[in-house]
């Protein structure tokens, strides 16, 4: 039971990345290339919604709170409590 638990854990911030994308106009121009929300998929998916929560919530402004945001978003993306 806890690895399935920790498996849906990490799938939760793909599968609403996912079903944003299918589901809603939530990405829409916020990025020039394809390249980086893939690699954002991938790699930091946490980080990749606040990234947009910040474009569409805060109007793409940067201040000290999502900058704060941001940092925890890819310390939970990069933490090795996940790896296991």
């Amino acid at each position: 039971m806890p690895c399935l638990l920790a498996v849906i854990a990490l799938a939760v911030p793909r599968v609403v990345a996912v079903a944003l994308w299918l589901f809603t106009t939530w990405f829409r121009g916020m990025f020039d290339h394809w390249l980086l929300p893939v690699l954002g998929f991938v790699f930091v998916p946490t980080a990749l919604l606040w990234y947009s929560c910040v474009h569409h919530w805060f109007g793409g402004q940067w201040g000290p709170w999502q900058i704060a945001g941001l940092v925890v978003a890819v310390l939970i993306d990069v933490s090795p409590a996940k790896k296991k």
